[in-house]
């Protein structure tokens, strides 16, 4: 008979593989390995999503991993951008390209004036120009229309994007740092090819390690690709039912923690990707909530996360940092949220002169 996980214990679950029961003694490259890279859509939330899992992060690990090329910023996954390691952006990248020959036909905004051009020569021209030296979003589509004067610059860049994997380079993503996208491709700055023998199989692997137990559908929410379910019929994997039948999967030596393990008050920093990789994203945050988190643009707020679940959200301007619960909390774990909002604007702006925790209703 399979067993049957409650919502409690697929959260408590998920909280571990992410690491958030307990802050981790591991180094920031190992974490970005271990829980399948990073959501990094903007500049600095890979350092937040560290600062909340590990021990002692401080923001020049990941600055030096970037400056170094152990780890990118590359649009892999539902075509997002994210911060990988070096080895995993050559793995997936190829296994993900179907993401981005989907969006080459069917983009609202740019199919249209890339329909009838030669692609193969497109990607050629944009990799010849980006092995000169980088060149950002602008630069790029202007170099690209001196080629094809009859197509919009942002079309060829957007094409480019899609048909080549593009790492945005430092000093994007660099704490402290500013900087304009700017591209080359990630063969050139990783000086080796792309991984083509890698197997789909590997991505639903890394998953459960890192959010699993998972159903196939979680699975392809994450990856942005579909038929994962005939490939993960093949693999040795455990199963499990969900209190609605849904059959999970996990990796089989596995273990998923009791659900009555404590869940210590956390603050989850903007897109955080355990609110952002499932089907099913009750196991950590309510459908009403989940609106409340993510604008009409699509931005994800700073999360408070309490009893294993998002009760609101938080953000910092200067050296003030904002907590707003959507409802009344605990006095313990509102005192801990206030104790880590301390803890992270101090680390977040540590010359400031001051620095304020507010709590205000929503």
């Amino acid at each position: 008979m399979t067993d049957r996980l409650s919502r409690r214990a697929l959260n408590r679950a998920t909280l571990e593989r992410q690491l958030l029961l307990r802050r981790a003694k591991m180094s920031a490259l190992e974490a970005i390995e271990h829980l399948g890279g990073l959501q990094a859509q903007a500049p600095f939330p890979p350092y937040y999503a560290l600062w909340t899992r590990l021990q002692g992060f401080k923001q020049e690990e990941l600055s030096r991993l970037l400056l170094d090329r152990e780890v990118v910023r590359i649009a892999l996954m539902r075509g997002t951008v994210h911060l990988v390691t070096a080895a995993d952006a050559l793995a997936w990248r190829p296994l993900l390209q179907r993401i981005y020959d989907r969006d080459l036909e069917a983009n609202t905004q740019h199919a249209r004036h890339l329909k009838d051009l030669d692609h193969d020569q497109l990607a050629k021209t944009a990799r010849d120009l980006l092995a000169e030296r980088p060149h950002s979003t602008t630069e790029l589509g202007t170099a690209l229309a001196t080629h094809w004067p009859d197509r919009p610059t942002a079309s060829l860049t957007h094409g480019a994007r899609g048909l080549l994997p593009l790492i945005q380079v430092p000093p994007r993503g660099i704490w402290g740092k500013s900087g304009q996208t700017t591209y080359v491709t990630a063969e050139h700055w990783l000086g080796r090819p792309l991984d083509t023998k890698a197997e789909p199989a590997q991505l639903i692997l890394r998953y459960l390690a890192a959010f699993g137990p998972a159903t196939v559908q979680d699975v392809q929410a994450w990856a942005g690709i579909t038929r994962l379910g005939e490939i993960a019929a093949t693999l040795d994997l455990r199963k499990y039912r969900d209190e609605d039948g849904r059959e999970l999967l996990d990796l089989p030596h596995a273990t998923v923690p009791d659900p009555d393990t404590p869940a210590p008050p956390r603050l989850l920093g903007p897109f955080d990707q355990t609110l952002l990789s499932y089907a099913d994203r009750t196991r950590v945050i309510s459908d009403p909530y989940r609106k409340r988190m993510i604008t009409q643009n699509g931005l994800v707020k700073g999360a408070l996360l309490a009893g294993g679940q998002v009760k609101g959200w938080w953000e910092t301007k200067k050296s003030t940092i904002t907590l707003t619960p959507f409802e009344k909390l605990p006095k313990r774990d509102l005192a801990a949220l206030e104790s880590a909002a301390d803890r992270l604007i101090r680390w977040a702006e540590p010359h400031a002169e001051t620095h304020t925790v507010q709590v205000t209703p929503d």
